[in-house]
């Protein structure tokens, strides 16, 4: 009867210990598991972007060249900085990469905005065009360097042809991608037709976060469309402009690839942006220290302005 009722206790005693023993081993199997869907993700992080960046930084005070990897690596401090920053033709360069920049956000923001109010009104077909919009932003930016460069073809692109329809001049007249004043806009052109919709698809999604409710109350105190559009729909959408004015800036600050497709940085260098510089110094002239401190000082312009931009866009929002 004792030796029952010892048994007994040491079974009440097993139940009543399991669970806690069981939570403790669920919490460590759960830290487990977390530190093993991070590890990866962390590692990757340190290979692809830390390391790189932590590398460039050190290539950048040296005169190492990528093509002569095995002579001897002399640190030469800051001079690549004093040169690239006292260099007019870098300066030109990123006036080049301003205007396109500039002139690409306006106007993506103002057709962008204005398709998304057109497509917010939820007309008939609305969905077809929305789809129709989008296509653009679908397509390889190989296949469209390709199109529109079989468009801007003075003798038989479809551009020139409507340009000498509505204006009257001659179709083969003048060349969008061999004019030393055409050949920006031509890019600027192309760059809006590609992401336009992108931009449209932000600012819809801000257009459509603001609740019908506040407009019933305009309604109610009979405030005009262009009151209410002045008054609520500018302000409540303003913070989604600002965030896709900021990723596309972000973006165009950055733009190679079409550059590279349709004019190569010519002719001259009318159209040679930040990005074609640096793939010529590094990929042509081999000149890797010196295309390093470039990154490097391109890395930190758009990371200041995107902080203060993103400050000024976090005031918007707390309104």
């Amino acid at each position: 009867m004792n030796e029952l009722s010892a048994s007994s206790r040491i079974t009440y005693r097993a139940v009543m210990v399991r669970p806690g023993v069981a939570r403790r081993i669920r919490g460590l199997s759960d830290r487990t598991l977390a530190w093993l869907f991070i590890t990866p993700t962390i590692v990757l992080l340190l290979a692809i972007n830390i390391f790189p960046l932590l590398w460039t930084i050190y290539l950048s005070f040296t005169n190492y060249r990528a093509n002569r990897a095995n002579v001897p690596t002399i640190w030469l401090g800051a001079d690549w900085y004093q040169s690239i920053l006292t260099d007019p033709d870098i300066w030109a360069a990123m006036q080049v990469t301003a205007h396109f920049v500039i002139w690409t956000v306006v106007i993506e923001t103002v057709v962008g905005f204005g398709l998304a109010y057109l497509i917010d009104k939820k007309f008939r077909g609305h969905g077809l065009w929305t789809t129709i919009i989008l296509l653009p932003m679908m397509l390889s930016p190989a296949v469209v360097g390709n199109f529109w460069t079989f468009l801007y073809q003075p003798q038989i692109g479809l551009f020139n042809y409507m340009v000498a329809f509505f204006t009257g001049r001659d179709a083969s007249s003048f060349q969008m991608l061999g004019d030393v004043t055409l050949s920006p806009w031509a890019i600027v052109i192309v760059d809006a037709w590609i992401w336009t919709p992108y931009v449209m698809l932000i600012c819809l999604a801000g257009l459509r976060s603001i609740p019908d409710y506040i407009y019933e109350a305009a309604e109610v105190d009979r405030a005009s469309k262009w009151r209410q559009f002045w008054s609520i729909t500018l302000p409540m959408a303003l913070p989604f402009i600002m965030l896709a004015v900021l990723f596309r800036g972000i973006e165009n600050f950055k733009m190679f690839d079409m550059v590279n497709l349709l004019t190569g940085g010519g002719p001259g260098s009318t159209t040679e942006v930040a990005s074609i510089t640096l793939k010529r110094a590094a990929f042509e002239s081999w000149r890797t220290g010196y295309s390093s401190a470039f990154a490097i000082i391109l890395f930190v312009t758009v990371f200041g302005l995107a902080n203060i931009y993103v400050k000024a866009l976090n005031k918007v929002k707390s309104r």
